[in-house]
């Protein structure tokens, strides 16, 4: 408890601070109040709001907190927001820090929670009832978007390094994601009150039992779930995260945002987990945030600022300047098919590019690490989105025995990777089951291999081939550069299930189909 009551207090400081210190905005504010909010069943939940000063109904922002973190996460944005006319509520999920009750995980309670929030609001502040939105990062940003299918009166939202589906984020590729499962447990046992429900998930999940169970969990805390009732309510939604993000890979926004009716708008960055909105948590200028308030000062306050008439996607590649498609699917003109071929003694690699081919193979060792890896999660990625250079290896430290290496001719001019590559592996003598990972790298003339992007894929019954969705990307592949496929069968970031000791051998009629603008 004096644990959780130091680090809530030094958060608190940190963002009164950070909120005292960001720029003039237009009106004055009534102050924070604290407040302590009835949520369903009679759970308390702690809660911060602010409104700008003087008479008239305003509209309304929600912001339910990250998980592991509480209502004092908005409190610089929360100013800022109520001096450009918004009432803006913030409050602590039940079962995190204060807050009663235990973890739902966006669960039904968690809906209900939200909606007794708009009630409270509504009676309690100057608020519009008819321009209410829902906001937040990671866990709040999963709230919101879930509670636009469950409460109309949320006409606006802003996903930040959300979730649309809880399966694809701890299974993509059929494979349980190690270390950000980890983190999560880890915070949810240091500030949090697990439920019983995750308790028992968390421990069929680490140990590999009742998948079937969990998934139905995961769809039940997954926005995909309800996207025919958030069709049906027509918020207006904008989705925003990172290219790497460990959490939450992208692939599964990109989905769901092209099911979505509503208003919409998708905006991808470099960086992981809600790296890309850090420092507008602080209150400093930022762009996600940016993109928020032109989202809310039109769809909530009416504001004629041109975004609904903006091409509806706005990606920043990884080594680029910003682009804006009408649609997900316009970023990639044309998809090139690289061949895998047969690997050479000399190097022990073997060429990427030309028609598929037969008559090799190339065995791997299934419980033999490289130095190829996704990285650490959240730091890799956080890192790469500060500095502007992506994590890397040198290609020659990859050891042949362990891992499949194909290189590609290196092209005369820049290749324009947009898009989500695909990898297609022929398999003999694989295990009844089995994992591979895949990276996709750019490797320069001294060996150096930066990582492009990459994706694990397991198989739970005998099979002679995969397929691997590698994690969506925008990637500039500069002239005189090999686009250069790795293979092996062990990453930290992920569970794998391979026996020790065994192999698993690749085979001719293997192929990348790479998305190009």
């Amino acid at each position: 408890m004096a644990l959780r009551r130091l680090f809530s207090v030094f958060i608190g400081l940190i963002l009164i601070v950070a909120g005292l210190a960001s720029p003039a905005r237009a009106a004055s504010t009534t102050g924070f109040q604290a407040v302590d909010i009835s949520g369903d069943g009679g759970v308390t939940l702690k809660a911060n709001w602010i409104a700008p000063a003087g008479d008239g109904r305003h509209p309304v922002i929600v912001f339910p907190s990250s998980w592991g973190l509480n209502d004092a996460e908005y409190l610089a944005q929360a100013k800022i927001l109520a001096g450009k006319g918004y009432v803006v509520v913030s409050y602590t999920p039940r079962g995190w820090w204060f807050s009663g009750g235990t973890i739902d995980t966006a669960g039904p309670l968690d809906m209900a929670d939200l909606s007794r929030v708009l009630d409270w609001t509504i009676a309690n502040t100057p608020a519009d009832a008819t321009r209410i939105g829902a906001a937040g990062i990671s866990y709040g940003a999963g709230i919101s978007l879930l509670g636009a299918g469950a409460d109309k009166r949320i006409r606006a939202v802003a996903a930040l390094s959300g979730w649309s589906d809880l399966v694809y984020s701890l299974y993509s590729g059929n494979t349980r994601h190690l270390q950000s499962s980890g983190l999560l447990q880890l915070a949810a046992q240091l500030v949090g009150k697990p439920s019983p429900e995750l308790t028992r998930m968390l421990g069929d999940f680490n140990g590999n039992t009742n998948v079937e169970q969990i998934k139905a969990w995961g769809r039940a805390r997954s926005a995909s779930t309800y996207l025919s009732a958030i069709n049906a309510n027509q918020p207006a939604v904008l989705l925003a995260n990172g290219w790497g993000d460990s959490f939450f890979p992208p692939n599964q926004l990109t989905d769901f945002f092209g099911k979505l009716t509503t208003p919409k708008r998708l905006e991808l960055r470099p960086g992981d987990h809600a790296i890309a909105e850090l420092t507008g948590v602080l209150g400093l200028p930022n762009d996600a945030w940016q993109s928020l308030y032109d989202w809310f000062d039109h769809y909530l306050a009416g504001t004629d600022n041109g975004i609904e008439s903006r091409p509806a996607v706005h990606i920043d590649p990884l080594n680029a300047d910003g682009e804006s498609y009408p649609t997900w699917s316009a970023l990639a003109g044309t998809t090139r098919r690289y061949g895998l071929g047969k690997i050479r003694l000399l190097d022990g690699t073997g060429l990427l590019g030309g028609a598929v081919s037969s008559g090799w193979t190339k065995k791997l060792p299934t419980d033999k690490d490289t130095v190829a890896n996704g990285g650490v999660v959240l730091l890799t990625n956080g890192a790469s989105a500060i500095t502007g250079q992506q994590p890397s290896i040198w290609l020659p430290f990859v050891d042949r025995g362990r891992a499949g290496v194909w290189a590609a001719e290196r092209p005369s001019r820049a290749q324009l990777i947009r898009g989500v590559p695909k990898v297609h592996l022929e398999l003999s003598g694989a295990a009844d089951t089995g994992t591979l990972v895949t990276y996709l790298y750019d490797l320069d003339n001294l060996g150096n291999a930066k990582l492009i992007t990459h994706a694990p894929v397991t198989w739970l019954s005998r099979t002679s081939s995969v397929d691997v969705d590698l994690f969506a990307t925008a990637y500039d592949l500069p002239a005189g550069h090999s686009l250069t496929l790795v293979v092996d069968t062990v990453d930290p970031l992920y569970y794998d299930e391979n026996a020790s000791g065994g192999s698993v051998t690749v085979t001719g009629g293997s192929y990348v189909d790479v998305p190009l603008r």
